[in-house]
């Protein structure tokens, strides 16, 4: 489990095709402190296991069915991501629970820059607009964003400058591709209220 808060930014080093999926291999230094191979790391919101070490690397697995769903598959040698270490125990929660397990991508269709942030408006497939709420958390390449503006198939966030500086958001462009992850209070509820829904059906059925 995560947080959404970003500890670093590492760069892809080497993408190395294995049948349907891809071995990657980042460099960093922060995160580098207590990871050892077996580990879990947030890279870009998704949750993989550390298989490789070395003094300035960590390397991943991908595989296939997590290409699918993330923007993972379209990353490039020398491209930016944002890493994040599981939570501990004894943290404190800045952003909110994010579990690595991303549900769609949203494309960014407009940056704006303001005064002192920047405006992203994204879009998403419809479907998943059940787990969005005005001001809720949403997970944006594992960075923990606040909804500021909700559209049937879009939605909005303000980046404020720090967040801007210390995540991959700043090399991002119209058109570029981003994981999302919905807030899990949301998908509990909807279960709750589907079940619920169902119960009473079959009530009503006997």
């Amino acid at each position: 489990m995560f947080t959404g808060l970003i500890e670093e930014t590492g760069t892809l080093i080497q993408k190395l095709k294995t049948g349907e999926g891809y071995q990657l291999t980042f460099s960093c230094i922060k995160v580098m402190e207590n990871i050892s191979i077996g580990s879990s790391i947030s890279v870009n919101g998704t949750c993989l296991t550390v298989i490789k070490t070395n003094a300035n690397t960590f390397t991943v697995d991908v595989i296939e069915e997590t290409l699918k769903k993330t923007n993972l598959d379209s990353l490039k040698n020398e491209d930016k991501v944002n890493l994040e270490r599981p939570l501990k125990a004894d943290s404190r929660i800045g952003g909110h629970f994010v579990l690595g397990h991303v549900d769609t991508t949203g494309k960014i269709i407009k940056i704006k820059e303001l005064s002192n942030s920047h405006f992203i408006k994204i879009s998403f497939p419809k479907k998943f607009k059940i787990y969005l709420i005005y001001v809720g958390s949403v997970a944006i390449d594992g960075v923990s964003m606040t909804v500021a503006e909700l559209g049937e198939d879009y939605f909005s966030i303000g980046v404020i400058p720090h967040t801007w500086e210390e995540t991959i958001f700043s090399f991002k462009k119209i058109g570029s591709t981003v994981n999302l992850e919905f807030d899990v209070l949301g998908k509990y509820v909807e279960r709750i209220m589907q079940g619920r829904a169902d119960d009473h059906s079959i009530v009503n059925n006997i």
